[in-house]
């Protein structure tokens, strides 16, 4: 998926403002290279103060003569990158829509369609993001039997693709009285929810088949659709969260007709549920989440002292998550971090905002829901540094290669990276060499698992054979993660040396 507008203008500044190292066994030198023309939109004069190599030409001739191999150590970057699958989600509109008015959201109401897109793709007192959160009621998306609106979802997940995003979806069953006519008229037996009377008894067999039917041909249409990031096992309760009433075996069959159904798409499931403690252990890819991340309640309600209350961040997360067996689960699968309220709310309630965060990162968050309610002034900085830290973040610290090679021969290449985040990447895209002379470029794929990039430091060995069809002489050599499906750039790394067609400018290499 492109990123938005907003992605191109750091991407560009970025470019304008590359510079990095080259450095030979014998010392170090500044160089800049994308004064070699690499860059077709570098704007030189931003470059002052940093030595450039003359020509592509002469590249060598800051090397001695006996050296053998060069380093390259790019410049870290903290600007916002706009990578995908990771970040800050819109909640029920996309990236350039408004933000809820004030400081209340609505689970209820998603479109059905969605307009162009506004020059501006901003979010004004929210962060940019590349993912957003769609929450589609049943009664919408199926307001008379076996009749789906699917061109609403479809416009959804096309519109965000337009925009930069990927979407995170659920189907709610009901919300308080809203569920679908048609059903009732089944003979569905209700069960009294709160103020609820006529909520849904998931232990009714009607339930099972008709929602079960339901889930079925909404995978049957989407199951790996390129812009769905996602998909919420929400098989009970109002909004689809807690299960409801359902019976442990009811939630089993409910859970086993979800994995059934999705073969493709990421599943997501209710961390505090006997159906996501039931499945946990069977795929370690099943990512979790949870909906009321940052509630520091400390109201005793007159039972119990002020302050030593039962709350979701002391006294249920770190419980659920050991009893579901998925304390290190973010290895392997995306874990969602959907606000109590909102950071509105916890800056009115004096929450303790530097606390909730370390919890966000000991999680190894990698999606952050804040309701697309605005961030106070006061918290923005936080969270957005928050922002950027969550989910993966890859940093190039220092590449090894020779300086010269022959045409088809094999030769290594050391990389060394930090992933500064807190959680991996949890897509397939590949690490990708491109070797570019006189306008033609060759790409050669890593068979590195980058999946396996976890917090921390990273270092690996490529075996590369340079690809023929080169004349003698400077090879350009750049780097990226791309998606081998598209065979384009999918995620930039944490440097400043990014080309206008997204690729990391690296060195040369002299072909003999």
């Amino acid at each position: 998926m492109s990123g938005g507008v907003d992605r191109r203008t750091v991407l560009k500044s970025a470019a304008a403002g590359a510079a990095f190292a080259i450095i030979g066994a014998s010392g170090a030198k500044g160089m800049d290279r994308n004064a070699m023309g690499i860059s077709k939109a570098v704007d030189h004069s931003k470059l002052a103060g940093r030595e450039r190599f003359a020509s592509p030409e002469h590249w060598r001739d800051l090397f001695a003569k006996d050296e053998v191999i060069q380093r390259v150590r790019p410049t870290e970057t903290d600007r916002w990158l706009g990578n995908p699958h990771r970040g800050t989600t819109t909640f029920q509109r996309l990236n350039g829509d408004p933000l809820y008015p004030d400081k209340r959201w609505n689970d209820s109401e998603c479109p059905l369609e969605f307009g162009p897109a506004p020059a501006d793709l901003s979010n004004g007192r929210y962060p940019n993001t590349t993912v957003a959160y769609l929450r589609w009621l049943w009664d919408v998306l199926e307001p008379k039997q076996g009749r789906y609106r699917w061109d609403g979802v479809e416009a959804g997940l096309s519109e965000a693709a337009r925009r930069g995003q990927t979407v995170q979806v659920r189907v709610q069953p009901y919300i308080g009285a809203r569920s679908p006519a048609w059903y009732w008229a089944t003979g569905a037996k209700s069960i009294v929810e709160g103020r609820n009377d006529r909520a849904m008894d998931h232990n009714d067999p009607l339930y099972l088949e008709h929602w079960g039917h339901f889930i079925r041909a909404f995978a049957e249409r989407f199951d790996g659709h390129p812009a769905m990031e996602s998909f919420d096992v929400a098989y009970g309760g109002s909004c689809g969260e807690t299960g409801g009433n359902a019976s442990d075996e009811t939630a089993e069959k409910l859970v086993d007709l979800y994995y059934d159904a999705f073969r493709k798409t990421q599943l997501v499931l209710m961390l505090d549920t006997h159906g996501s403690r039931y499945i946990m252990g069977r795929d370690q890819r099943l990512g979790w989440r949870v909906d009321c991340y940052g509630d520091l309640a400390t109201k005793g309600q007159g039972q119990v002292p002020d302050g030593l209350n039962w709350n979701h961040m002391y006294s249920a997360y770190p419980k659920d998550l050991y009893g579901a067996g998925a304390v290190d689960r973010w290895m392997t699968a995306p874990v969602t971090l959907e606000t109590c309220g909102t950071v509105a709310s916890w800056f009115d309630r004096d929450y303790d905002l530097d606390y909730i965060i370390e919890q966000g990162y000991m999680y190894h968050v990698s999606l952050f829901m804040p309701k697309s309610v605005f961030i106070p002034d006061e918290c923005r900085e936080k969270i957005d540094e928050f922002d950027r830290k969550i989910g993966y973040r890859f940093v190039l610290r220092n590449i090894v290669l020779p300086l010269e090679v022959r045409r088809q021969e094999a030769f290594k290449a050391e990389v060394y990276l930090n992933n500064v985040g807190c959680a991996p990447i949890y897509r397939p895209y590949a690490f990708a060499w491109r070797f570019t002379q006189n306008g033609r470029s060759e790409v050669v794929l890593s068979r590195q698992d980058i999946t396996k990039w976890l917090p921390g430091q990273v270092w690996f060995e490529d075996d590369i054979t340079m690809p023929g069809g080169f004349e003698p002489g400077p090879v350009a050599v750049d780097v990226v993660l791309l998606d081998p499906a598209t065979r384009q750039p999918r995620v930039v790394f944490a440097v400043e040396e990014v080309t206008d067609d997204r690729w990391h400018p690296l060195t040369y290499l002299d072909i003999l």
